[in-house]
C-alpha cells in the first residue's frame, strides 16, 4: 500500500472535513483560505488516493438501543478461522474486526442490545474457536481525528 504525501493544505482540509463532513466546499474554502474549486479538486484527489474513504454521521449507539459494548478476542486458526467467513461483518452487533498478533487471531468490537444477545453472539462465535470477551464499562475516547505523523523526538 503506497502512502500519499499530504501537504499542509491537504491536512487543513482533512481536519475540517473530519470535524464536520457536511461542510460545503465553499465553507471549507473560507476556513482554509483556498478557492472552492481548488478545495474540490484536492478532496477529489484525496478520495482517489483512498485517504478519504467516506462521509459518515456519528450515531451514539447507546442512545439507540445498542447498550452492551464489548471487545471479543478470538483464538481460531486454519480453515475454521472466523476471518475466513466474509458474512461475519454483516452479523448484527459486529462493529469492527481486526486481525491481530499474539495468541489470538482477531479482535472484534461489538455492541448488542442486551446481555441475552451478547450471549447469543458469544455462542455463535464459539463455533469458530475460543472467544474471550471484555465488557466496556465506559468509553473515554471513542473517536479522534487523524493527524499528520510526526517524527519521534529523541
Amino acid at each position: 500500500m503506497e502512502n500519499h504525501t499530504m501537504d499542509d493544505m491537504d491536512w487543513a482540509i482533512a481536519r475540517e472535513l473530519q470535524q464536520d463532513a457536511r461542510l460545503s466546499y465553499s465553507e471549507v474554502s473560507r476556513r482554509v483560505h483556498l478557492s472552492a474549486p481548488a478545495v474540490a479538486e484536492r478532496v477529489r484527489r484525496l478520495e482517489d488516493a483512498g485517504i478519504i474513504t467516506g462521509y459518515h454521521a456519528h450515531v451514539e449507539s447507546s442512545k439507540v438501543g445498542w447498550a452492551v459494548p464489548a471487545f471479543i478476542r478470538m483464538s481460531c486458526f486454519g480453515p475454521r478461522c472466523l476471518l475466513n467467513n466474509p458474512q461475519v461483518k454483516d452479523w448484527p452487533g459486529v462493529r469492527e474486526i481486526h486481525r491481530i498478533t499474539g495468541d489470538e487471531c482477531c479482535i472484534l468490537k461489538i455492541e448488542t442490545a442486551s446481555i441475552q444477545e451478547f450471549q447469543t453472539l458469544i455462542d455463535r462465535l464459539s463455533g469458530y474457536g475460543r472467544p474471550t470477551s471484555t465488557m466496556v464499562l465506559a468509553t473515554y475516547l471513542d473517536w479522534h481525528p487523524v493527524t499528520p505523523v510526526r517524527p519521534v523526538e529523541e
